[in-house]
């Protein structure tokens, strides 16, 4: 039998603290084939649309939970389907930020003070105005998005292009076309 003459512990070391070592803002060297320029271009801007999709899916969520009519149990599902894919791009955006050196924006205190899509009240708001606002943070982030992925693309950045375009762009497209239809005035069915 052996026997240590260092005691073992499974106690957790409690109440760390440490230093900060890389702050938000900057990026460190990857072998990646791209200037710092462009990856320090590509992680702000995806920094701001990852804070606009953390806020979209907190909305969708909110309004997936407060819901109230006659169309309650099909919204209820698309909203909770629609923020189940804005989680996924969360997190792909996010890595997308590390892969290219950067630090991730992801305290939710951090988000609110980076992201472009305004403040829902508190309360309930009627079921148009909840989809209405659902769409407005869409467009703003799809303006971002396009924007960014033109911008990326002169950087030669394909990476983030192909992220931005064939990820955020085509989901938050195909995510407000079903949201838009239901928006719509239809005819009443005369017999």
């Amino acid at each position: 039998m052996t026997t240590s003459s260092k005691p073992t512990s499974s106690q957790p070391w409690l109440h760390q603290k440490g230093e900060i070592i890389q702050e938000f803002g900057t990026v460190k060297q990857f072998p990646l084939g791209l200037s710092y320029d462009a990856r320090m271009y590509a992680c702000q801007r995806l920094n701001r649309v990852l804070a606009d999709t953390q806020i979209l899916h907190g909305l969708y969520k909110k309004h997936h939970w407060l819901l109230r009519g006659a169309t309650f149990y099909q919204l209820h599902l698309l909203l909770d389907k629609h923020a189940g894919e804005q989680l996924e791009l969360v997190d792909t955006l996010a890595e997308r930020v590390q892969t290219l050196g950067g630090v991730a924006v992801g305290d939710p205190r951090h988000v609110a003070e980076i992201t472009s899509i305004p403040r829902p009240p508190d309360g309930v708001e009627e079921v148009p105005a909840m989809l209405s606002r659902l769409l407005e943070a869409h467009e703003t982030i799809l303006v971002d998005a396009h924007d960014a992925a033109a911008r990326t693309a002169e950087l030669g950045d394909d990476g983030t292009n192909d992220l931005l375009v064939s990820q955020v762009i085509r989901t938050g497209e195909l995510q407000a076309w079903f949201l838009a239809e239901h928006l719509v005035d239809t005819p009443l069915v005369r017999a």
